[in-house]
């Protein structure tokens, strides 16, 4: 409670840095200026060097963040104003930067190798705007909600509005879920996995919520379709005003951004896998089942996503209050230096898949695995023969047993078939 008189103080020691979350979307304004001013064309791949190298090299010299916010200061800090400007901001940064883009893809001034860097930068900014959204879509208060679904326009990636907060949150970390990536998968395996797999489940999704409303698909209070518009509207308006020739740039500026979101993806729940209930249910969701980073300057630059397990567990907080976890498994570096392990596989394995071992003091059969690769994953690690062994074991017992206590086919039946389990609410908003 605030004392009279006085004027309430946030205990947040990062709380004047939170504003550095907004160079993402400014990286999008600066290109033209730099090489106006430098003469060095590379600015226009400002974004990816920002993001790729900056961050990395930032996050090893600067370190861990090591602090997280007090429980008496929840309250104070989720009513503290201060941070939801400092996300709403990012949206009309992130939207100017848009325009500024489209006028330079339309003139003839830029050679085609200095628009696609144009091009990669502004999808770095319109994947880190993905994030501004999924931070805006967890919330309840309408308008933010609304403003979710603006930052997704520039990515034309509005079905995540309904995947994430309803799919993702509900099925992370187990085989149902495409955006966790499985022990064994590449990055290049679970991008088309994860995308076609989301998507398809947005559809069914809305299409349920819809239906239990006794709404059609094609109605104004259709989330995807809202979502859709946006971008349409948007992409519609660009071509208008600078032609049909930023189409592709559009495009392609989209397809980056929607990569780099699933990128994180497959990164965050990389081979964890949730435990299961005596009743087949996967458990609640847990800080075990989701990869953790605290390395202060991605922090600030994805606004406390890489505090994820406390996302997943309490999604309702904002990220303000988010808590780094020490039951939490730990990733070796910042997420920004994980996605450049992430497109090299043999480097990607090499270190996280002992890290996943690890997690489960030894045990793979508890990790989340790719099924195409399982029984190569459990021979590699020793398992398969522990399995056979302890399956003809149990076999033998079972038939020593029968003979003493004959079960009718209906009882074996059961106990060898049990009901599929359906996945659980975990807290999602």
């Amino acid at each position: 409670m605030q004392t009279v008189g006085k004027p309430a103080v946030s205990s947040d020691p990062k709380r004047h840095l939170w504003v550095f979350g907004l160079i993402a979307p400014l990286s999008a304004l600066l290109p033209s200026q730099l090489v106006l001013q430098t003469g060095a064309r590379v600015f226009w791949w400002i974004g990816p060097i920002i993001v790729l190298i900056v961050i990395p090299v930032l996050d090893w010299v600067v370190g861990e963040d090591g602090t997280n916010p007090r429980d008496e200061d929840y309250e104070l800090l989720s009513n503290d104003r201060y941070y939801r400007w400092c996300t709403y901001l990012f949206l009309p940064v992130q939207l100017l930067g848009l325009l500024i883009a489209c006028y330079m893809w339309a003139g003839h001034e830029l050679s085609i190798v200095d628009k696609l860097g144009l091009a990669a930068t502004l999808g770095f900014v319109s994947g880190i705007g993905i994030n501004a959204a999924h931070e805006l879509g967890h919330r309840v208060e309408h308008a933010e909600r609304w403003l979710a679904k603006v930052a997704l326009a520039q990515s034309f990636y509005g079905h995540f509005f309904v995947e994430h907060n309803r799919g993702h949150h509900v099925r992370v970390a187990t085989p149902e879920d495409p955006a966790s990536g499985r022990l064994g998968e590449t990055l290049w395996e679970f991008l088309p996995r994860s995308v076609f797999g989301s998507f398809r489940s947005a559809i069914e999704l809305e299409r349920v919520r819809l239906e239990r409303k006794g709404l059609r698909w094609f109605s104004v209070h259709n989330h995807i379709l809202q979502a859709w518009s946006m971008s349409v509207v948007l992409f519609g308006s660009l071509m208008a005003l600078f032609g049909i020739g930023v189409l592709p740039w559009l495009i392609l500026q989209a397809v980056i951004g929607a990569s780099l979101l699933e990128t994180v993806n497959f990164i965050e729940h990389y081979g964890l896998l949730r435990a299961k209930k005596p009743n087949g249910n996967y458990a609640r969701c847990s800080p075990r089942d989701s990869w953790n980073s605290d390395r202060l300057v991605t922090n600030i630059f994805l606004f406390h996503l890489q505090r994820h397990s406390d996302h997943h567990a309490n999604p309702g907080r904002r990220y303000q209050t988010l808590r780094s976890s020490m039951q939490a498994p730990q990733l070796p570096a910042g997420y920004a230096t994980m996605i450049l392990f992430a497109v090299l596989p043999p480097l990607w394995r090499a270190v996280m898949d002992h890290r996943v071992l690890e997690h489960y003091d030894g045990d793979v059969t508890k990790a989340n695995i790719h099924p195409r690769k399982r029984r190569r994953i459990l021979e590699a690690y020793g398992t398969v023969a522990t399995l056979t062994g302890a399956a003809q074991a149990n076999s033998a017992k079972g038939t020593s047993a029968q003979k003493v206590t004959p079960h009718t086919a209906e009882s074996r039946s059961a106990q060898s078939n049990p009901a599929e389990s359906d996945v659980r609410e975990s807290g999602a908003a």
